[in-house]
């Protein structure tokens, strides 16, 4: 049985929009290891703590933010502070 052209169109939009979604939660994927990768390095070397925490501070400015990150900023300016 043939489909109709809005048949078709709904399908592509409904196969587009999962494409979309797959890439959305394989860009969150990466973010979330690299994050980690960081935060564990800069939790180890004095250099990386301090700019880390300084790139936080400089870009993280909604303040529901601010304070989830709250307790790392504290680790991470201990760990400057050891230089």
């Amino acid at each position: 049985m043939a489909r109709s052209i809005d048949q078709q169109i709904a399908e592509a939009q409904a196969k587009l929009n999962r494409l979309k979604s797959r890439q959305k939660a394989a860009d969150t994927r990466r973010k979330i290891i690299v994050g980690a990768v960081v935060t564990t390095e800069a939790l180890k070397d004095p250099k990386i703590a301090r700019w880390m925490a300084g790139t936080l501070r400089k870009n993280i400015t909604r303040e529901v933010d601010q304070k989830e990150i709250a307790g790392l900023l504290v680790e991470l300016d201990a760990k400057a502070g050891t230089a």
